[in-house]
């Protein structure tokens, strides 16, 4: 956590300590200056954190222990796969899931929803015709649960199963093969 406390010092402008200690101390006391100076709450976001351990979201609960809970000076988003709100339920985690005050899952995608998500991707890439055959995308949704990480793992190789065998539109055994090979090796 040395690398998040080190992060928030020098982002408000601070030279880091160097024990750990004295820096998480400094990190906390930055963030509420930050309020007492300019009447705004800083945010920490932190994406990916369901690969942090228990340490480290314990260190992000003593960031949030200024001034022995009489103030918050500073709001804490952690982003995650579904992964992390089972870790917080963890008797470990008690404390920091007790700070949590709003806590929002992302809903999965239906399959209407999948097939409007690939056409939006495939916009962007700058393509307005077809490239997915409509069972290629109930493929992909089912295989995917509508997880849009999933999604794009599935439909990124799909388009390369179809790349390799030659044909100008993933089709269903364009998306099966992609999802026999991704799948063989988890």
């Amino acid at each position: 956590m040395r690398g998040l406390y080190d992060r928030i010092v020098t982002s408000l402008g601070g030279t880091p300590k160097f024990h750990l200690a004295a820096l998480a101390t400094q990190a906390s006391a930055a963030l509420a200056a930050k309020v007492d100076e300019r009447g705004r709450t800083p945010a920490v976001v932190i994406d990916e954190s369901h690969l942090l351990d228990h340490q480290e979201l314990d260190a992000i609960r003593m960031l949030t222990n200024y001034d022995m809970d009489s103030t918050t000076p500073f709001a804490v988003l952690l982003i995650g796969q579904p992964t992390l709100r089972k870790r917080m339920k963890h008797g470990v985690l008690a404390a920091l899931d007790q700070r949590i005050s709003i806590s929002y899952q992302m809903p999965t995608m239906s399959k209407e929803e999948t097939a409007s998500y690939i056409k939006h991707h495939l916009t962007i890439a700058g393509r307005q015709d077809t490239l997915f055959s409509d069972d290629a995308v109930e493929l992909i949704h089912l295989t995917s649960r509508g997880l849009p990480r999933s999604v794009n793992n599935i439909a990124w190789q799909s388009l390369i199963a179809a790349f390799t065998e030659e044909k100008g539109i993933v089709d269903e055994s364009s998306t099966r093969s992609a999802i026999t090979e991704t799948h063989a090796t988890e």
